[in-house]
C-alpha cells in the first residue's frame, strides 16, 4: 500500500516493501571521543547529535519490517583497496592504516572502524563495507537493492556533505529515490549540513527529497 513521507520539497509517495533504509557510516572512529575524528581537531559533538533522531529511524524501520543496511568505509589489511592518493592526502602524520587511538585507522576489523553500539546491526540488516566515499562503488549493493525490488531509500549517517552525499547521488543515477533524513545525518562543519541538505532538495528534489526524522518515524506508524 502506497504511503507518504512528508517532505521537502514536496510529498514523497512510497511502498513500504519497496523501501529501504541505508545507514551509512555511524563509526567509532568518525563519532566517539577520543576517535581519530577527534583526533584531527574535530567536535564528534556535531556527528553525535545524529544518534538519537538516527536510531528514532532504525526503530521504527525495524518495527515496520522495512529492510535495514548499514554501511562502514574502510580497508583490508594491506591496504591494496585504497588508492595510494587516498593515503597520501592531507599528508597526515597518522593516517589511514597507521595505528590511531582505536586501532589502526579505516582498516577492517580494527575497533574504530566498526558501528557505534547504539546503532549496531541486528541479524538479517546487511553490512556494506565499502572502500569509497559512496556506497555503490566497488560494492554489492545495488544487488542486494535490485533483489529485494527496492526503489526508495531513506538515507540517514555521516557526513552529510562527503559520503551521505555522494551516496545519493550515485542512487539517483540508478533511478533510486531518496529521503535524507535532515536531523539524522551530520557534518563536523555546520554550514556544510546545512547546505548539503539544501543542495539535495533544490531545484525540485535534484537529487532527492529530504524530510525530519519525526516525519519518517510517522509514516513508517
Amino acid at each position: 500500500m502506497t504511503q507518504v513521507f512528508k517532505a521537502e520539497p514536496y510529498d514523497l509517495p512510497f511502498e513500504p516493501e519497496h523501501t529501504a533504509l541505508i545507514i551509512i557510516d555511524m563509526q567509532r572512529d568518525f563519532l566517539e571521543p577520543g576517535g581519530f575524528g577527534a583526533m584531527l581537531g574535530n567536535d564528534v559533538s556535531l556527528l553525535r547529535s545524529a544518534i538519537g533522531p538516527c536510531k528514532a529511524v532504525l526503530d521504527a524501520a525495524r518495527r515496520a519490517g522495512i529492510f535495514v543496511l548499514h554501511t562502514r568505509e574502510g580497508h583490508s589489511t594491506d591496504l591494496s583497496d585504497c588508492p595510494p592518493t587516498k593515503v597520501a592526502r592531507g599528508g597526515l602524520k597518522t593516517g589511514i592504516g597507521a595505528q590511531g587511538p582505536m586501532g589502526r585507522i579505516l582498516v577492517r576489523g580494527e575497533p574504530g572502524h566498526d558501528i557505534i553500539p547504539e546503532l549496531y546491526p541486528i541479524a538479517g540488516e546487511p553490512i556494506i563495507d565499502k572502500p569509497g566515499k559512496g556506497a555503490f562503488y566497488a560494492t554489492d549493493l545495488e544487488l542486494k537493492l535490485r533483489n529485494r525490488g527496492i526503489k526508495t531509500l531513506i538515507v540517514c549517517g555521516v557526513t552529510t556533505e562527503v559520503c551521505v552525499h555522494t551516496t545519493v547521488r550515485e542512487a539517483n543515477d540508478r533511478g533510486f529515490e531518496c529521503v535524507v533524513v535532515s536531523d539524522a545525518t551530520g557534518s563536523y562543519f555546520p554550514e556544510f549540513q546545512r547546505i548539503g541538505l539544501e543542495q539535495i532538495k533544490a531545484q525540485g528534489g535534484i537529487f532527492g527529497w529530504v524530510a525530519p526524522s519525526s516525519a519518517i518515524v510517522a509514516a513508517l506508524a
